[in-house]
């Protein structure tokens, strides 16, 4: 049996380093979150279009995603009053300061916030004990972020996630660079540079202990994306990070919020069914290839309805819906449906319990 250190935010402990990915929409929701920080992980909820199944959801989203926020939080918090539960919340998404406001009034333990670069959460969760923490992928972004909260709000991160290009769903990286990876050809392990995102994420610890050491306290840092089995995590801990974030491997897990359909899309998926897909907001993102994305691919989905859930979207250009794309995903109609996922969710062969893979992530399996 292993034997690891906690992963310790501020006045938090976590006594499994694990962090579960938050993955939207509705993929992981109080369940999930719940089920990750019973057992002793940090489980984070997605607030992407969080009140899809709302009844007021189509006509006013924002009122919808704002009132579930409380709903999914208190749900998770019963399943472990005592464990870390946050929230991931999208810098990209239109009315994001609203989102903050609401999660740490919900009670967050933690905002992880990525997709963009969360310049004003300092002031966002300003008197709050919510603990902050952006997602990097870069040493370059790293150092933006803790240069402008360093000058602006004289605070520092109490947390860094790093994004690796592995990672599922919107990505920090261009296409260029994801399609140099070898996303979805036979022989990504050759393409796929390790050893130069291994330097990358490196350099950042540097930058971030740069910024501890100014401010005389400890940043975590965790790294995520292509994380799957007991050696990715030793490999990532080598490196000198805290803990880890995982995603992709909790949607085949029993507790998780995703319907049964889009579970067994992750088992059925070969490694050539993983490509990389443009969103309609610009970003490049990783997905299982299925009927959707080739229609898409040929032609113009009408859009019937604006759910306003991202800032820089103009329904008038943009080839679909996503948010319809992936509410279909989060109702189990797959095949009209955009399927996130990361680069190895076609190693999932079964569906197992949220201990089954903290226990094998960690090297406890018995």
């Amino acid at each position: 049996m292993s034997t690891w250190k906690p992963l310790v935010i501020g006045d938090l402990t976590a006594p499994k380093p694990v962090i579960q990915g938050g993955m939207g929409v509705g993929i992981s929701l109080s369940s999930l979150a719940g089920a990750v920080a019973a057992e002793g992980g940090v489980g984070i909820i997605s607030t992407a279009q969080i009140g899809f199944r709302e009844p007021d959801f189509k006509k006013n989203p924002l009122e919808a995603n704002l009132r579930a926020i409380g709903k999914e939080f208190q749900k998770a918090r019963e399943i472990a009053p005592k464990g870390i539960i946050g929230f991931n919340i999208m810098v990209a998404t239109k009315g994001y300061a609203l989102y903050v406001k609401e999660a740490v009034k919900a009670g967050a333990d933690i905002i992880i916030s990525g997709a963009g670069l969360p310049i004003t959460l300092p002031e966002l969760v300003q008197g709050a004990k919510t603990k902050i923490a952006p997602i990097v992928s870069s040493a370059k972004s790293a150092m933006v972020i803790l240069k402008m909260w360093d000058r602006k709000y004289q605070v520092v991160p109490d947390l860094v996630v790093i994004e690796g290009p592995l990672a599922g769903g919107h990505l920090g990286f261009s296409v260029e660079q994801l399609e140099e990876i070898g996303a979805s050809s036979e022989n990504r392990e050759e393409t796929y540079r390790q050893a130069d995102y291994d330097e990358e994420v490196r350099s950042i610890l540097k930058i971030v202990k740069e910024y501890a050491e100014k401010y005389g306290k400890k940043i975590p840092v965790v790294t995520a994306g292509g994380i799957y089995n007991h050696e990715d995590v030793l490999h990532q801990m080598e490196l000198g990070v805290d803990g880890v974030q995982v995603a992709t491997r909790f949607v085949t897990t029993e507790e998780c919020d995703a319907p049964e359909a889009y579970k067994q899309a992750y088992i059925h998926a070969r490694q050539e069914d993983i490509v990389i897909t443009k969103s309609p907001v610009g970003m490049p993102g990783r997905a299982i290839k299925n009927p959707f994305l080739n229609l898409v691919s040929k032609e113009k989905q009408p859009i019937e309805h604006c759910y306003q859930c991202l800032e820089k979207c103009d329904h008038k250009t943009i080839p679909y819906c996503i948010t319809r794309a992936l509410v279909n995903a989060a109702e189990g109609d797959t095949d009209r449906a955009l399927v996130f996922c990361g680069s190895n969710a076609y190693r999932a062969e079964k569906i197992e319990t949220v201990a089954d893979v903290l226990n094998d992530l960690l090297g406890d399996a018995h």
